[in-house]
């Protein structure tokens, strides 16, 4: 199937974006295609990439607000979690595969439970998505060895639905909740895998401090000690890294996931140090956390708080520019996931948004990137294309008001089964 994108804005011309399968093919001529979308007035970008979120966790949206990171997880989060079911994953990830389609996000990097019902939602719904079941043994070997099945068993189920689109991906939580010998198991795993690994690390100042009395270290020597940390390793948050961290980060190719409205919203104490990873050349990108702990996924409100939080936090106006944080928000995570989009151009990836900037909070138009960036909430998406697919045109996605319905009522149900 083709598609031809006519009269739409890339960068500052006004052209035609030519699509065959999955593949951007042409941005200049126009050709004859299967579907045509009339783009004037409108600007094409690259889809976002949500690099560390736990989807399903839409359906606990403004449940346990304003509280502790200890008392969130103990008194709300948790005996909720344990009651979840596939169906409850399954229509919580719907209901965030549909904010993130209206919000212009094209993949996600997620880790939660039920994966394998997580990724029929994916299916169904059309995006791009790295799935990762949580694995969260407790230093109980019992639960370790059951939980290390149970991932491998998903993802084969995942494997088994033959979408090019979905990757299964290794999920150790993090190093508080994961033993020793299941951390290197996971390592070997994808070794002889070839999968990535997804890992919250250094979040907050109590899991380095636990980590320097247990081990000695901080968290990501901890890791590298044991052989964990390298190219395919997504860590997420990196609150309280500190500069010999940071090295080791840059030195072994670790990827970070900077998440600013969670870090901000459960107070983690610090803000990721952005500067100095940037400096190291380590790869990095946004993401938006769950929606119990942000409370939205959307990318657009994400870049403008990373921008301003690093500001903030640096005394410096000049750190994390606009163009910086739209790329973090797309060519990072595309970097980091090793997946080829991010930025718009031929034998690229069919990735990409369709934005209207005929609003009033986007004019008048001095610099589009900075509008995008610290103007513009997911709104103003009026079209998504993903792998070459149009999920969203005109803001309609198909089965919408069905999605709504049903994870309405999944999530009450879930709430009050407690």
């Amino acid at each position: 199937m083709s598609l031809l994108i006519r009269d739409i804005q890339v960068d500052r011309d006004v052209t035609q974006i030519y699509v065959e399968g999955n593949r951007i093919v042409e941005i200049g001529k126009k050709r004859e295609a299967d579907t045509v979308i009339d783009g004037k007035g409108k600007v094409a970008l690259p889809g976002f990439v949500n690099l560390h979120t736990h989807a399903a966790m839409t359906l606990f949206r403004g449940w346990g607000d304003d509280l502790d990171l200890s008392t969130w997880l103990e008194t709300k989060i948790w005996p909720a979690e344990a009651r979840l079911t596939p169906d409850d994953v399954y229509w919580g990830t719907k209901l965030a595969c549909l904010e993130m389609i209206k919000t212009g996000t094209t993949t996600f990097n997620d880790m939660y439970f039920h994966m394998d019902a997580a990724a029929k939602a994916v299916k169904e719904m059309g995006l791009r998505a790295f799935l990762a079941e949580g694995i969260v043994d407790l230093n109980d070997p019992e639960r370790a060895a059951k939980q290390l099945q149970t991932a491998e068993a998903v993802n084969r189920r995942i494997e088994a639905m033959k979408t090019d689109r979905i990757t299964p991906v290794l999920g150790p939580h993090a190093i508080y909740s994961v033993s020793k010998d299941t951390l290197v198991r996971i390592r070997e795993l994808a070794d002889k895998t070839g999968s990535l690994i997804h890992v919250h690390l250094s979040e907050t100042k109590r899991e380095v401090d636990d980590c320097l009395v247990e081990t000695g270290m901080r968290p990501a020597k901890y890791l590298d000690s044991i052989g964990f940390l390298a190219k395919d390793v997504i860590a997420a948050h990196g609150c309280w890294l500190d500069p010999s961290e940071i090295d080791l980060l840059a030195h072994t190719g670790t990827r970070v996931a900077h998440c600013p409205i969670s870090n901000m919203k459960l107070s983690t104490g610090q803000a990721m140090p952005y500067a100095a990873l940037k400096e190291a050349a380590v790869v990095m990108g946004l993401g938006t956390d769950g929606a119990a702990s942000n409370n939205n996924l959307d990318m657009f409100e994400t870049m403008k708080v990373a921008a301003l939080l690093q500001k903030y936090a640096h005394r410096d106006p000049t750190v994390l520019r606009a163009l910086e944080a739209f790329e973090l928000a797309t060519l990072g995570g595309a970097r980091a996931l090793g997946i080829d989009a991010g930025i718009l151009g031929a034998d690229r990836l069919a990735d990409l948004i369709i934005v209207d900037p005929r609003r009033p909070e986007l004019t008048p138009r001095h610099d589009d990137v900075s509008n995008w960036v610290y103007s513009a909430h997911g709104n103003a998406v009026d079209t998504v294309i993903c792998d070459g697919v149009v999920l969203m045109r005109g803001r309609r996605v198909r089965g919408e008001a069905e999605i709504l319905e049903k994870a309405s009522a999944v999530a009450r149900d879930l709430v009050s089964r407690g």
